[in-house]
Parts: structure tokens; sequence; C-alpha cells
């Protein structure tokens, strides 16, 4: 490569996000991208303590999974995720037996790895294996209960087999979700030890994928460079040969980068950049509402949380606008207002049916024994400072007017999260996502049990039956009014205040088309091509 060629590629960028040369791409710009993030992957691994959320980044795009969400498109050139539609991916077909406890995978023929080795069953089966011999994995996998090797059956050299104990809806979209990469077994094999049969260690830092990209070098928390395995058979070729993705944590370097055109895409956005950048004309800004969401907590079976009248007296006092338009400059969904009593739909998250009304909340506290007020700490994660801080401060200044006098605690971060497994806060902000949409998978995870997930300790037990109830249902008719019914207790019992779904925003160079939001949140490189 010429240099300046290089420096077209490179020579705007501000110090943070320049280049050695051996990093420079070999193709030209037309065929290659260029992406900045927040933060940077720690692993190979798609699963394994430890293993943070921009991993997936890498193994979304470098394997294969059996099957995949198909992607509906939105109408304006973007597509999202569609949990509901899950297509073949490795898998040319699969079929569900007549019972629905057996799942029939035929493998696509000519798939290979990236080293050339073909894709067998074997090595299916070695990739679920290792997911239900990981403490993680097999966690994530049991709730679409597959929970043993024997489970997976080798039928042939390129048809395998899913044996289930009972009809489970869940167990299919497990499989399209980011635990079960399918590995190159003979691969990582050379790397097993006693210790570790599936060279798990190993894989932590390298890749042994056949995906659409191929992990050509790697600076782990500063850059990863793609090459298109052109060899790929699992999807139509991506639109890139090559895909520099850069560590920039600094927001405006990777808003200058973009604007200067030394970057295609600029992820994970902060709103108040998002409002710069949508009046250029040569950029376009995309914001997607997420599966995530982001909540106020309340310990129900701590003092004064007992007291449901309490939680509904802060779901009353709440400044929910306000909190959203500065916290997240109205970029994303909200999760308040809505109507209180029974739901029109089986669908959750959803609006809870609390809007502010102060007479209301005071008239609740006076009922509760709570006339003058009270004092209580507010705790949020400092690592999520940006949107949680001006949340913090107005509801602080919110309950005051309803007598709740409010200590805001900033937690140092990655520490609230050891809190909230021991119990030990009362009143806090927090978020969370759901991989699974089904609403009763939701409130498994997050209305139930003792985990830290459970983050309004939760402990109703018309509710809990219910939980138990709709696992396995398989009457549309009666999961719908049972789910029904565990909306309303949690409309009416209020253990955790839903504020929004935050969009995931990123800004991208007009010439680059078919972005698509995954539910993972990070960004899948396949369908993207230059416009």
């Amino acid at each position: 490569m010429k240099r300046r060629d290089f420096l077209n590629l490179s020579g705007g960028l501000a110090a943070a996000t320049m280049l050695p040369a051996k990093w420079a791409f070999a193709q030209s710009r037309e065929a290659s991208l260029r992406v900045l993030s927040e933060g940077a992957a720690n692993s190979f691994d798609s699963f394994s303590p430890g293993v943070n959320r921009y991993s997936l980044q890498i193994t979304w795009n470098a394997y294969d999974r059996l099957v995949k969400f198909a992607y509906k498109p939105q109408g304006d050139g973007t597509s999202n995720y569609d949990y509901f539609d899950i297509q073949p991916e490795l898998a040319e077909s699969f079929d569900l037996s007549e019972d629905q406890k057996t799942i029939t995978f035929r493998l696509r023929k000519d798939a290979t790895f990236h080293d050339g080795s073909p894709v067998t069953a074997d090595d299916v089966k070695f990739s679920l294996d290792r997911v239900v011999a990981s403490p993680i994995g097999k966690s994530q996998f049991s709730t679409g209960s597959m929970t043993d090797p024997a489970q997976f059956v080798v039928v042939d050299a390129h048809t395998f087999r899913i044996d289930l104990p009972q009809p489970d809806r869940f167990a299919l979209p497990n499989l399209a979700l980011t635990y079960p990469i399918i590995v190159n077994s003979k691969l990582a094999l050379q790397h097993a030890t006693d210790a570790d049969p599936f060279g798990s260690e190993w894989l932590l830092t390298n890749e042994a994928g056949g995906g659409a990209f191929k992990v050509s070098r790697a600076a782990m928390g500063e850059r990863v460079l793609f090459e298109r395995f052109d060899d790929w058979k699992s999807g139509e070729l991506p639109g890139f040969t090559q895909v520099l993705w850069q560590t920039v944590p600094a927001p405006e370097n990777r808003v200058a980068a973009l604007l200067k055109g030394d970057a295609d895409i600029a992820q994970d956005l902060p709103p108040k950049d998002v409002l710069t950048l949508a009046g250029n004309d040569a950029i376009k800004v995309v914001g997607t509402p997420t599966t995530a969401f982001q909540f106020i907590g309340m310990n129900s079976q701590m003092t004064p949380f007992d007291d449901v009248r309490v939680r509904k007296a802060v779901a009353y006092a709440l400044p929910y606008e306000a909190m959203m338009s500065t916290a997240l400059f109205g970029r994303g969904k909200p999760l308040f207002g809505g109507e209180p009593g029974a739901p029109e739909t089986a669908l959750f998250p959803q609006p809870l049916g609390y809007s502010t009304d102060l007479d209301k909340a005071k008239a609740l506290l006076a009922e509760a024994g709570h006339a003058d007020g009270f004092d209580v700490t507010f705790s949020y994660d400092l690592s999520n400072a940006t949107v949680a801080e001006p949340v913090a401060l107005l509801l602080q200044e919110s309950l005051a007017k309803v007598g709740i006098r409010v200590t805001i605690d900033k937690v140092p971060a990655g520490q609230l999260g050891t809190l909230l497994q021991e119990k030990k806060v009362p009143f806090f902000f927090e978020g969370s996502i759901a991989y699974l949409a089904d609403a009763d998978y939701f409130f498994r995870i997050f209305y139930f049990g003792d985990s830290r997930w459970n983050f309004g300790s939760y402990q109703n037990p018309e509710f809990i039956e219910l939980v138990g109830k709709t696992r396995y249902e398989t009457d549309p008719a009666v999961y719908e009014t049972e789910v029904k019914r565990m909306i309303e207790l949690v409309k009416d019992e209020v253990p955790i205040i839903l504020l929004w779904h935050p969009s995931l925003d990123l800004g991208m160079a007009k010439s680059v088309e078919g972005y698509s939001f995954a539910f993972h949140r990070q960004l899948d490189f396949r369908p993207l091509r230059r416009g």
C-alpha cells in the first residue's frame, strides 16, 4: 500500500484513532469499513466468566450458529431482528417433530471453517456440549430445557438432533442467541487439557470459527481487523472485504472522525452527540429502541418499600418526562404512562399506568403512615452516571415535594451488582436486558426467585404460581390469560418502576447501507454495504 493511500484512510483522525502502518487496510476504501466504539472486547469467546458485551461483536461476525433471527425491514433502510422468525444459518433446514420434543438439523454440506476444514455434526455437538459444560452457558440453555450432553445427538456427518424432555418454546430461540457459536472442534481440541477438555482457555484469546468474517489481527482493548471469509456458505457474502474496529473511548473523538470522513460508523453515541450529528447532511444517525430497559428499583422486602402504598407513592412522584428529556434527550421508548389495571395485551415490558401525580403520592404516603415522609438512600453505579445522575437529581428534587428526603449514593463502578446480589440496596437506578422476548421469560428472570435479577425481591405467592404454570403452557389462550394476570399484579404492586427502553444510537456515513439491529446491541457487519 502506498503512503498516500494509508493517509487517506487515517490521516484526519485524532491521536487516539491513529493506526500503526502494519494495520493499514489492504483493500480500497470502498471495500473496507472503519468502525469506532467506546468500549473494547476482552475475549474471543461468547460466554465464560468476565466476558463483556463488546466481545459479542467478534463472535457474532466470526462464528455461525445453527439458526438465526430474521431481520425485518423498518421502512427507513434499516432492519430490526424478529424474535418470532427463526431461520436456518449453518443448518440449511430444520424440523420439529410432531410431539415437539425433537429438533433435527441438516447442515450445509459445503460449509467449512476458516482453516478450510469441513463443518460436521461432530463440531456442532462439541460446541453445544461446551455450552452446557459451562455454568454460565448451562444456566441460559436450561431456559430451553437443554442441560445434558446426551440430548445432543450426531445422526450422521451432516445431520444433528436435539432431544428435549418436554416441548419447550425456548429451545429454538436459545440456539439463535450468542452462546451456541459453532467452534472448529479439531482446532480447539489441539489446545485442550484434562482440566479444560474443550480448550476454552485457548478460545478466550483465539478465534476458531467459520463465520462470515475471520479475525486477521487483534490488539485487544485497542483494535481488531476482520477479513471477509469468501468461502462462507451460511448467507449472502458481506459487502465489505475488511472491517477495522477501533476503540476510541472519548465520544468527541468518535464524532470528529465521523464528521471528517475518517470513520464510517461511530457506535455508542451519547444522546447529546446525536443532536449534534442530526443536522449534518453528510451523516445519518440511526436510533433503535432496544430490548434493554432502565428502571427504578425498590426492595419490597426492606422497610419502607415492603409497603405497596409506599412503592405506589414513589411511582406517582417521579418526574418521568423531565427524566427522559434530561437523561436521554428523548432518545428512547417510554415505559411510563399507560393505563392502570388490566392490560390490553400480553406483551411485556409495557407501561405500568403511572404518571406524575404528587397529590396521589402524598395521599398514599399518609395512608401508609408516612405523612411526614421519610429518609432514604438512592444508589446508582458510577459507570452509568451519564444517564443515572440526572435521573437521581430529578428524583431527589421531585420526591422532596412529597416529603421523601433522598440522599444520593454514587457506587464505585462495577460494585452495584454485588450489592444487589446481596440484597443490601433499598432504592436504586439500574438497567438490564432480556434476550428472549416472551413475557413469562421476562417475569421469570426479573420478578422471580432469589437472584440479583429479581431487582424488587418480589415474592407474591399467586405470581410465583403463575410463573410455574406458564413455563410449558402450549395453549395460546390459556397462556395469554395467565400472562395478563401477571402483568396486572406487577402493575398493581410495582416492585420496580419501569422508565424506558433506551435507544441504541450510532452515526454512519451516508454511503453505508444495510444497518440491522440485533438483540445483543453489537454491530452485525454482514448485512452492511457501501451504497
